[in-house]
């Protein structure tokens, strides 16, 4: 990033800077569907979707945001959750949409679950990266965390991060960063592609499918009709955070271990040529 374009963030980051929340769910998303499928609970401490033969339900923020660092912590659907997808995402409306993904793939039971990521600039995504996890996700909620600034996109589980997406707009890459974006998660049926290829359906006989969710912290600049609502002299500590050398370690150390696809390697999928970003990988 040249010094005009770091200057030109530093003032946007004076006028557009962090509104922390530290999570009720009453007050910070909205259930956009499901008929009672979605739940809050505990006094906004904890939601659950859940997913039967008839529909599967969703929620949304409240706020929209334009960077920020945002934490939730889910357990997933436990047993046979073949079929089934738990989706966690930041995503902006349009045909020009930007999107930051996390999904979560059901497995058979005793397998696997596969989290898949993905990264949609000005609506092209085709950016996915999958990886198993190095620990039982049904078992009991775990942190899954989205940093997104300036500089990069930074996937991270448990605080260990797995994926980072670097802005290389000067070497023509599309970076998510003039769109503000809502949280929306969602838990519904994909068998038709989810589990090994579309070869696994979902067992109805196991439903309902169930999802849950806790500490939800956003520390991040919301934005309304009206432009931000964020004020504040100093840039927010995540505003120009990236990885150390001990982060660079680690997302090496889960990328050789974990991961099982990246599409990046994908020549056959992408035969006229990788992506451009991949160039600089």
């Amino acid at each position: 990033m040249n010094n005009k374009i770091l200057i030109g963030f530093l003032l946007f980051a004076t006028i557009f800077l962090v509104a922390a929340s530290a999570g009720n769910f009453n007050q910070d998303f909205d259930i956009t569907w499901g008929d009672g499928r979605a739940k809050i609970l505990g006094n906004g401490q904890l939601l659950t979707l859940s997913l039967d033969k008839t529909s599967g339900s969703g929620f949304r923020s409240k706020n929209e945001y334009l960077f920020g660092k945002i934490d939730m912590q889910l357990k997933l659907v436990a047993g046979n959750s073949a079929g089934t997808v738990t989706a966690y995402y930041l995503s902006s409306l349009g045909s020009t949409h930007d999107e930051i993904d996390f999904e979560f793939l059901g497995n058979l039971s005793g397998d696997p679950y596969i989290l898949h990521t993905n990264v949609f600039t000005q609506g092209k995504g085709n950016r996915e990266q999958q990886f198993y996890l190095w620990f039982d996700p049904t078992k009991d909620f775990h942190t899954y965390s989205i940093l997104w600034n300036p500089q990069s996109i930074i996937f991270s589980v448990d605080g260990t991060p797995i994926r980072e997406f670097k802005n290389l707009e000067s070497k023509g890459v599309s970076f998510p960063k003039n769109q503000a974006m809502r949280i929306y998660s969602s838990l519904w049926n994909a068998d038709d592609w989810a589990t090994r290829g579309g070869l696994v359906k979902t067992d109805w006989t196991k439903a309902p499918f169930t999802a849950s969710y806790r500490n939800f912290n956003a520390q991040a600049c919301t934005w309304t009709s009206s432009g931000s609502s964020c004020s504040s002299n100093n840039s927010p500590s995540w505003f120009g955070q990236s990885l150390d050398s001990t982060g660079q370690e680690r997302i090496h150390w889960v990328q050789k271990k974990y991961m099982i696809y990246n599409y990046c390697t994908d020549t056959k999928r992408f035969s006229q040529g990788l992506p451009l970003e991949c160039k600089f990988a």
